[in-house]
C-alpha cells in the first residue's frame, strides 16, 4: 500500500525525532562518518583546523589505544592538545614523531617549533581544513577491499578485522602497559523494552577486540555488572551509553539488525 509504514518502523522514527536526535537519523557519508574538526589552538596560531578521520586511523590502532593509553578524550574538542603536546611526545606525538615505523617508511612529525614555508606542506597534512590539500591516500582508495554494509555503504569494520584484512594495533612501546589477555564472556541478551522491536544479542568479545574494558567501564557505563545500569533507546539517540559511539563513529543507530538480533517477544 503506497504511504504505508510499518508500526515498528514508525514507533522507532517518533522515538528519535522525541529524543532531538534527527542528525542519528541520517545517513552519513561514507567518508565524513567519524571526522573530528580539531580546532582549539589552530586559528589562533594562524594555521587552519585539524581534520581528523576516523576511517584511516580505526584500520591501524584500536580505540582504546587512543581513547585510554594516549589518552585522547571521547568527545570531540576536549583534549588540549598543543603543538608543544605534540612535540613532547604526547596525543597525536605519540605516533607522529618521524621516527615510528609505517609501511616502509616512518609517520611523519606532528608539529614543528616554528611555521616556516619548508614546513607548510607538511602541516598541511592536518591542519587541511578549508584547503585544498592533497592526501597520501583518499577514503575510496584505501578502503577499496573493506566489506561493505549494504546499509549506507559503510566499512563493516567488525567483519575487516574478522577476516584479518585489518589488525589494529593495541600497544605502543613506551606508552601502553602490557596485560594479560581478557578472559572472553560469553554473549548474552538485553530485553526490549518495545514489543514490536526484538532483544539485543550483546557481545562482549567484539567489543573488547577495540575497546578493552576501559572504553566502556565506568565513564560509559558505570558498573560493570549485567543489569544494574538502565537505560532507553532516547537515551542512546542522544548521544549516551551506546550512543557515545554509535551516534559518532560505529554503526548508526538506524542499522537495527546489527543489536537487535533476538527473535520479538
Amino acid at each position: 500500500m503506497r504511504g504505508f509504514m510499518p508500526r515498528s518502523l514508525a514507533a522507532l522514527c517518533f522515538t528519535l525525532i522525541t529524543a532531538g536526535a534527527v542528525s542519528a537519523m541520517n545517513l552519513p557519508v561514507p567518508h565524513d562518518h567519524g571526522k573530528v574538526i580539531i580546532n582549539n589552538h589552530a586559528r589562533s596560531s594562524g594555521l587552519a583546523a585539524v581534520q581528523f578521520d576516523h576511517w584511516l586511523h580505526r584500520a591501524l590502532y584500536t580505540c582504546r589505544l587512543c581513547h585510554v593509553d594516549i589518552g585522547f578524550a571521547m568527545q570531540a574538542n576536549a583534549t588540549n592538545i598543543t603543538a608543544e603536546s605534540n612535540r613532547a611526545g604526547y596525543y597525536c606525538g605519540a605516533c607522529h614523531n618521524g621516527t615510528m615505523p609505517f609501511g616502509s617508511g616512518k609517520v611523519f612529525s606532528a608539529c614543528s617549533p616554528t611555521v616556516a614555508d619548508a614546513d607548510g606542506a607538511r602541516c598541511e597534512r592536518c591542519h587541511s581544513v578549508g584547503k585544498r590539500t592533497r592526501k597520501t591516500t583518499t577514503y575510496d582508495l584505501f578502503t577499496e577491499k573493506f566489506p561493505k554494509r549494504a546499509y549506507g555503504n559503510l566499512i563493516d569494520w567488525e567483519e575487516a578485522e574478522a577476516k584479518k584484512i585489518i589488525a589494529p594495533v593495541d600497544f605502543l612501546l613506551g606508552v601502553s602497559i602490557r596485560r594479560p589477555v581478557l578472559k572472553a564472556q560469553e554473549d548474552f541478551s538485553i530485553t526490549s523494552r518495545s514489543t514490536w522491536m526484538s532483544n539485543i544479542l550483546f557481545s562482549h568479545k567484539k567489543h573488547t577486540v577495540w575497546n578493552g574494558c576501559e572504553v566502556c567501564h565506568p565513564e560509559i557505563f558505570p558498573s560493570a555488572r549485567r543489569g544494574t545500569v538502565k537505560y532507553s533507546m532516547l537515551q542512546v539517540s542522544a548521544g549516551a551509553y551506546c550512543g557515545v559511539c554509535h551516534t559518532t563513529v560505529a554503526f548508526p543507530l538506524f542499522d537495527c539488525e546489527r543489536c537487535h538480533k533476538s527473535s520479538v517477544r
